[in-house]
């Protein structure tokens, strides 16, 4: 029974293939007539043997949250639309609570949330609808918009700034 010098050819077998890959090649440079540089591992190429320094390694810093837009960008998905769809943008209205609508395309996700701000500010909390109710703002003019925020309560994305000029009665 002569099974270890088997067992022992075919250890040293598996380390030659295992090793030989992790050992450094010799690289040939080679210069046409065009005067085109080629690489080449081939030897008989006739080019000139280059000795390659090791490559250094540079540790990659933590990644840095980008700062949150001014302009909305295209929404994210799933959705192909994000908008306020009334009041009309640059409408007139009265100082008086008046409905805002969010035009969202699907339908929005059970795991999502809208919330809308008025000058900057939340008006109202996050909730899962698309229609809001603005209490009677003061005269002049307002900027509205929306934010979709995922299940942990991260905006995702803005509407586009929505403008409304709030004009006495009379």
């Amino acid at each position: 029974m002569k099974p270890q010098p088997i067992l022992w050819l075919g250890g040293v077998l598996l380390i030659a293939l295992v090793w030989a890959p992790l050992q450094a090649q010799t690289v040939y440079r080679l210069v046409d007539d065009t005067g085109r540089v080629t690489f080449t591992d081939n030897a008989q190429s006739g080019g000139r043997e280059v000795t390659l320094e090791p490559l250094q390694r540079i540790a990659s810093a933590a990644p840095q949250k980008p700062p949150l837009k001014a302009s909305p960008g295209a929404p994210f998905m799933p959705y192909d639309r994000f908008t306020i769809a009334r009041p009309e943008s640059v409408m007139r209205l009265f100082s008086e609570p008046f409905a805002v609508e969010i035009n969202l395309r699907p339908q929005l996700r059970e795991d999502h949330q809208i919330r809308l701000l008025v000058d900057g500010r939340v008006s109202q909390s996050a909730l899962h609808g698309q229609a809001f109710w603005v209490p009677a703002l003061a005269t002049g003019e307002h900027q509205l918009q929306a934010e979709l925020l995922d299940r942990q309560g991260r905006v995702r994305h803005r509407t586009p700034p929505h403008r409304v000029r709030i004009v006495p009665e009379g």
